[in-house]
């Protein structure tokens, strides 16, 4: 899958786990390279930009017991582009799922 394609996924999809908890950044990153092939640090530079752009938040936790971690959370603003994004991008999928199965028969 190229590039692009992954950048705005990678995004809306770190939203998605920021919606249900806090998560700190190398978390994000392990779930993510899960589901989609990421190079090791991707993660961080669209972590850096949702925050520059309002969307998450960053506090120090030391609950681990070792070396405080940064956690992202979502911020209000954060969470109406998630839900927009999300509406936005099931209705994508759908339809760009009629125009393949159309290319099946």
């Amino acid at each position: 899958m190229g590039l692009q394609y992954k950048k705005g996924i990678v995004e809306l999809c770190a939203l998605a786990l920021l919606n249900r908890r806090d998560c700190y950044g190398y978390d994000i990153s392990d779930i993510l390279s899960r589901y989609v092939e990421l190079s090791e640090g991707a993660v961080y530079p669209i972590l850096r930009k949702m925050k520059s752009d309002g969307l998450v938040t960053t506090y120090l936790s030391e609950e681990s017991g070792g070396p405080p971690r940064k956690y992202y959370a979502m911020t209000k603003r954060g969470r109406q582009v998630y839900q927009a994004s999300r509406a936005e991008w099931l209705t994508f999928v759908k339809n760009v799922g009629e125009i393949l199965k159309e290319d099946e028969s």
